[in-house]
């Protein structure tokens, strides 16, 4: 898959250490997955939530913090709409962003 963009990542383990190799894990295993189907994520990621709209939840450093990307398997497209912890998230319509 094509992680679409990693910048967002960057810019909110910079300010979260605690994050960081979290989140370049989760990166690096997404840039080589194959996954085609939602229930190909579920395989991997037991705990991600599948949402309308391809979009998928991740939860990152043991629930701590929450991950939405918004997925095109066909083009085989990661693009990451969110990352923020469970008060940030509560807050916002993770369909519409």
């Amino acid at each position: 898959m094509r992680v679409i963009a990693k910048k967002p990542l960057r810019n909110f383990w910079l300010k979260h250490k605690d994050e960081e190799h979290q989140l370049k894990s989760w990166y690096s295993e997404a840039s080589i997955a194959l996954w085609k189907t939602p229930q190909d994520i579920k395989k991997e990621y037991p705990k991600a939530s599948i949402i309308g709209d391809n979009r998928v939840v991740f939860n990152i450093c043991g629930c701590k913090y929450r991950l939405v990307v918004k997925i095109n398997y066909l083009r085989a497209w990661v693009f990451i709409r969110f990352i923020g912890t469970h008060i940030d998230y509560d807050k916002i319509n993770s369909e519409n962003i």
